[in-house]
């Protein structure tokens, strides 16, 4: 028997069932509801449904049929008129369910005496008092379960055993079947604190516009979001937030697809599907995001790379670790790393869960079929995201509800990622300032201390007489005392120094401007270094002048009157 496309809708007294059943026989149909049970029966095809509230059959039932488009439409009254029913978008949740498993015990005593209350007590005192005793010894997890569990709730083990040729392609960890939960959790942070770049954080960091286009892109639920806000403010209920969220005939398909099932869940795993759950919506909004909701062939790496959930198996104790999980992986795996792009993602989860669950199965649904359409992620789907597609249509709304507020009153920094993103920020803007002051700093004492270099329309000669007194210049540099105080002036050395100045700013015939004896600001020259001893003057002074000589006769080009206003003998 083949299960048909079908859709439900309700108003304030009947709820409406359309069955979409194309070359069925109109004659040959039957329709049975009573309380939450609804069968629909047109060969070949087949429809049971365990409705979320009561129906009734008063005479008040109607039907009609649509040949050309091969839809059944049938009215049935509510048993309570006015009453709301939840999950009518949640089709897996609304499939019969299987036939549930009988309670009795697989291994039963047959003929066995009935064994009174006095006989009972009576075997008591047969009990040995003095069996031997040992201490307790904490035995490690490895040793008790030495197949460590993965997927939905914990509940697969030796998978990848038989899939270890696609293992690399999918997930992170090496040996997952023989790997404790503790240990995933060392080699995942070594793994990151690895894979971490300092130069690409800072890249995105100070050139953020691609960036910043990104974080103004609204996604799907935002308007949804805005909407939905706005009429709890005016109505106060939250109860009708799914009838915002309409379902593509492709996701009903998907929906129906599904195997409706129950899952035995203990608290803690129960506490671990939630978990996980926030880290895997996480990865979503980030994909989403950086996107912009074109998905494309690395989409499916995305979300599994950013989620240690699907990538590790990890395991979660609280909501912060999950936060700061998420922090460090986009920071050092996809292609835009910046921290803002960190906080958007886990603002927009807090909206998905807010939404309510019909939100986060449109979300699952997206994220299974982007799984679906790539080659070795479909494994992922049948470790979590089936499963959570079919669960979530069954959780109940307050837990979402309480894990957004458990989501939203977290908090995460930059310096809890434990990447030093705060010194590293703090040393990069610290070499832009220096870098910024000496550029800053070069400009004047460039045009002050540069030499600049002689006029084209000097000849070679010129140039040569240049460098060559230059060079005799230095060399009277280093023969000048060095035991005089600094403020002291000599009696020739300092109108020397002025002089010599003035002149070389002067001359217009091709001589380099440069200062040969540096000078003090106001004008007075300052005594060199000379490994010369302070009382050998009258040969330095004899020296210096002929020095003078030399550079006046230098610096004047043959038959120019400007050589002679740039002499100052």
């Amino acid at each position: 028997m083949l299960t048909p496309a079908f859709d439900l809708s309700q108003d304030p007294d009947f709820l409406t069932v359309a069955i979409r059943v194309p070359y069925a026989r109109v004659s040959e149909f039957d329709v049975y509801f009573e309380g939450v049970d609804f069968k629909f029966y047109a060969k070949p095809y087949f429809l049971r449904l365990t409705l979320p509230g009561r129906i009734v059959e008063n005479g008040s039932e109607q039907g009609s049929y649509d040949a050309d488009k091969g839809i059944f439409t049938i009215r049935l009254p509510k048993e309570t008129p006015g009453q709301h029913f939840e999950g009518l978008n949640m089709l897996t949740a609304l499939l019969a369910p299987r036939k549930s498993r009988t309670a009795k015990p697989l291994v039963e005593e047959i003929g066995a005496s009935e064994v009174s209350e006095e006989g009972a007590e009576d075997d008591s005192e047969d009990f040995d008092w003095e069996i031997e005793q040992s201490p307790y010894e904490e035995v490690p997890e490895s040793a008790l379960n030495p197949e460590c569990r993965y997927g939905f709730g914990n509940l697969r083990s030796g998978v990848f055993q038989r899939l270890q040729d696609e293992l690399s392609d999918v997930i992170d960890i090496k040996d997952p079947d023989f790997t404790p939960a503790a240990e995933r959790r060392q080699k995942r942070l070594a793994a990151e604190l690895a894979k971490f770049d300092p130069n690409h954080y800072l890249a995105d960091f100070f050139e953020d516009e691609a960036v910043k286009q990104v974080l103004e892109y609204n996604p799907w639920w935002t308007d949804l979001y805005s909407k939905t806000m706005a009429s709890l403010e005016k109505s106060q209920e939250q109860e009708n937030l799914t009838v915002l969220v309409p379902f593509s005939e492709e996701e009903k398909y998907q929906l129906r697809k599904f195997v409706n099932k129950s899952y035995l869940l203990d608290k803690r795993a129960h506490r671990q599907v939630y978990y996980s759950l926030i880290d895997i919506l996480l990865a979503y909004c980030y994909e989403i995001r950086v996107t912009e909701g074109e998905k494309n062939v690395e989409s499916a790496w995305n979300i599994r790379k950013l989620s240690p959930t699907l990538c590790w198996f990890e395991t979660w104790t609280n909501v912060h670790e999950i936060l700061v999980s998420f922090g460090r992986r986009v920071l050092c795996y996809p292609l835009y790393r910046h921290f803002k792009l960190v906080m958007k993602a886990y603002r927009d989860t807090i909206k998905i869960l807010q939404l309510g669950k019909s939100v986060v199965l449109k979300c699952l649904l997206d994220i299974h079929k982007i799984f679906r359409e790539n080659d070795p992620a479909y494994i992922l789907n049948d470790l979590y995201i089936s499963d959570y597609c079919v669960w979530i249509q069954k959780a109940k709304s307050k837990k979402l509800a309480a894990l957004a507020e458990a989501l939203k009153k977290a908090s995460l920094t930059k310096a809890q990622l434990g990447l030093e993103l705060e010194e590293l920020e703090a040393a990069a803007l610290l070499v832009q300032e220096e870098e910024a002051a000496s550029k800053a700093g070069a400009r004047p004492v460039s045009g002050q201390q540069t030499p600049s270099c002689s006029s084209e329309t000097s000849d070679s000669g010129e140039s040569e007489s240049s460098a060559s007194s230059e060079t005799e210049d230095s060399d009277s540099e280093q023969e000048e005392p060095r035991g005089g105080e600094p403020g002291a002036e000599h009696p020739l050395l300092g109108p020397f120094v002025e002089d010599s100045s003035a002149a070389l700013l002067l001359d217009n015939g091709g001589m380099c401007r440069s200062v040969v004896f540096p000078g003090s600001d106001d004008g007075q020259g300052q005594p060199l270094a000379s490994p010369r001893a302070p009382g050998a003057s009258g040969p330095l002074i004899q020296e210096l002048g002929e020095q003078l000589e030399t550079l006046v006769h230098i610096s004047e080009p043959e038959n120019s009157a400007a050589g002679q206003e740039g002499s100052v003998l």
